[in-house]
């Protein structure tokens, strides 16, 4: 029987953890103070609004029911009955999965990692040259679909300190197999005509879309690496703040609109992971200049409809329950856009939409601004895109035609 081990940290584990992984942290930007305690994720937005009475609102309640079969369309262009139509429908593959352990108050993929269907087989496959092994992986992920794929070391300051338990809504024990020690994680590429459509119903369908994409290719290497005779736990947005392991796989770096930023797609992406005892090489993250760009870029903050964004450059520290404590950042005003995400009914990607390496990178122009970007040409790339005409945002009603 595989053993279970909770993931909260004490202050000893978490000294230990930072003088562990403290040259990768420099690496890739993270300043990491003593002040830092693990993430409880009943303190996450999307939580709250089911137990924090700050938070909770008709606004809140009729955006969780949008997502129902009983949604009423909002007036307004993207906002009709198939934009929302569409985009509840790019969900069903996710919302199966994490709608089938209700009863147990597993919200699988969000609020817990996916159970799997798969045995793990007797006898291990013998692993004989782990670098091979990790190229065999990346290989396997990507012909189920994923579009890029990094692996890097457990690190359990990431780890949520608690899970929710979706049928009481109280914080529970986040416990991970105590053999799994790499992760494996993978960017899913959203769809860049229906992001170019963001603030609408419709743009909803490249979020639903990659995230049922996920949960089948997660589940799917996670079963495959259980045939081989080790442990794999497939997992979404549980378990574990999956922004700091994408980072540290080396897909991306963190940019002032709170997302990973990649070189292939900017941050038009969404991530899922493997937590697994397959011996595998770690990737190492990289410092790919895009964080730098983002210290003098500020075309998020100024287009966040609830200014939610902040400018200036990374700090520590926030007042809001639902922002990590002592990582040195950009944080969001959470409470500020969550409740713009009511208001509207959907989620709100302005800040994707609008970020300068949201590109997709087939034309020389696109490459060449990139390089510019991230060199130390930086200055030139920020003119460049000052003075490049704005694109304009797609209207919802000509992606339809």
């Amino acid at each position: 029987m595989t053993k279970m081990v909770p993931q909260l940290l004490t202050e000893s584990d978490i000294k230990n953890q930072r003088k562990d992984h403290l040259s990768s942290d420099d690496l890739v930007g993270f300043n990491v103070s003593n002040s830092f305690r693990q993430f409880n994720q009943m303190n996450d937005m999307f939580t709250r609004a089911y137990w924090d009475e700050s938070i909770k609102s008709p606004d809140t309640e009729a955006f969780f029911n949008s997502y129902r079969a009983d949604f009423i369309p909002r007036r307004g262009e993207g906002f009709n009955q198939k934009d929302f139509a569409l985009r509840n429908a790019s969900w069903l593959i996710s919302d199966i999965i994490s709608n089938r352990g209700g009863e147990k108050g597993l919200r699988e993929g969000f609020q817990a990692a996916i159970e799997s269907d798969t045995e793990i087989a007797p006898n291990k496959v013998l692993i004989e040259d782990v670098a091979n092994q990790s190229i065999e992986i990346k290989k396997i992920a990507k012909l189920f679909g994923a579009d890029l794929v990094g692996i890097t070391s457990v690190d359990k300051r990431w780890h949520y300190s608690h899970r929710v338990d979706t049928k009481t809504f109280s914080a529970v024990d986040n416990e991970l197999p105590a053999d799994c020690n790499s992760v494996i994680v993978m960017a899913h590429a959203m769809d860049y005509d229906l992001v170019d459509t963001y603030p609408s119903a419709l743009a909803g369908a490249s979020t639903g879309r990659e995230y049922s994409h996920e949960a089948s290719i997660c589940m799917q290497l996670a079963a495959y690496i259980r045939g081989l005779g080790y442990e794999a736990i497939a997992s979404m947005n549980d378990t574990a703040l999956v922004i700091p392991y994408a980072i540290k796989a080396g897909l991306g770096e963190y940019g002032r609109n709170q997302m990973v930023l990649t070189p292939e797609y900017g941050p038009r992406v969404r991530f899922s992971k493997i937590f697994t005892s397959l011996p595998l090489k770690k990737d190492v993250p990289k410092s790919l200049g895009i964080k730098e760009y983002c210290n003098d870029c500020t075309k998020c903050a100024k287009a966040c409809p609830p200014k939610a964004l902040p400018f200036g450059l990374p700090t520590e520290g926030s007042e809001s329950p639902s922002t990590i404590k002592g990582v040195k950042k950009w944080s969001a005003n959470c409470e500020k856009c969550f409740g713009y995400w009511a208001k509207i009914r959907t989620d709100c990607a302005i800040c994707m939409r609008v970020c300068p390496f949201n590109r997709k990178y087939k034309s020389p122009y696109d490459i060449v601004w990139r390089w510019l970007a991230t060199s130390r040409f930086r200055k030139l790339a920020l003119i460049w895109e000052a003075k490049r005409k704005p694109r304009k945002r797609l209207k919802p009603n000509d992606w339809w035609n």
